[in-house]
């Protein structure tokens, strides 16, 4: 090996060094966490949805019919049948005192009421997990010495060791690795509880948005071949109870 070559050599070792130097760095002061993430990432949380699905799964189904049932009814109100109520439309039923409105105001008061056992065992699940959060998080920020966190909004670019989501979602497990799903009696969830389970479930939504695309990505290319598509993994996390108009 020439003088030239060993001098190179010597500074890629010297530049990789200093990169894991600095990436550890940057862990031990700064670092990024996503909070919503760390959460649904547990184990207790995949559980006990699951177990809210499996308990809840006669309300499921009955939502689905009585959506099925609302959108028959929405269709008897596009009055130009482009298989788009608009809001004229919906003015016109009102004026003429459609009964079909108050068919869909029922309904619409049905699945309020079906969603309503479902969504208090999942609020009371996220609830559980993060009263444990601040511990966990604090038990992160003490192991890796770190001074500040940042949301990963707030970064353009940093190496995959700043991310200490893993850490905190690794230490909740160990903290709380079950949580019920039958609230006590009179039980009303914090208002921190409700902004973190309406990100949840936004996000649970568009997961299920994006795999349902690829499903018919997939199936349509498939139709194309001339050949069946192979079957979707079931997700770790059920999707959400979809939302009352």
């Amino acid at each position: 090996m020439t003088k030239f070559s060993k001098s190179i050599s010597a500074l890629m070792l010297a530049g990789a060094a200093f990169a894991a130097s600095s990436a550890q760095a940057q862990v031990a002061g700064i670092a990024t966490l996503d909070t919503t993430d760390a959460i649904m990432q547990t184990k207790a949380f995949s559980q006990a949805y699951q177990q809210i699905g499996t308990t809840y799964a006669n309300n499921s189904q009955m939502i689905q019919t009585k959506r099925k049932e609302i959108n028959d009814i929405n269709a008897q109100l596009d009055t130009n049948k482009d298989k788009n109520l608009t809001q004229e439309e919906l003015d016109a039923a009102i004026k003429a005192k459609n009964p079909l409105l108050t068919q869909l105001e029922a309904k619409e008061r049905e699945i309020a009421q079906l969603q309503q056992p479902i969504v208090t065992a999942q609020a009371f699940a996220v609830e559980s997990i993060a009263d444990r959060y601040a511990t966990a998080q604090q038990q992160v920020v003490t192991q890796k010495k770190i001074s500040l966190i940042l949301s990963p909004e707030a970064f353009i670019w940093a190496p995959d060791a700043v991310d200490v989501t893993k850490a905190v979602t690794a230490a909740l497990d160990l903290a709380i690795p079950a949580v019920g799903i039958t609230p006590p009696a009179n039980w009303q969830p914090k208002q921190s509880t409700g902004a973190l389970y309406e990100q949840i479930q936004q996000r649970l939504l568009t997961a299920a948005r994006v795999q349902a695309i690829r499903n018919a990505q997939a199936q349509q290319a498939a139709q194309q071949q001339g050949t069946a598509p192979a079957a979707t993994a079931p997700a770790t996390t059920p999707a959400p109870q979809p939302e009352s108009r």
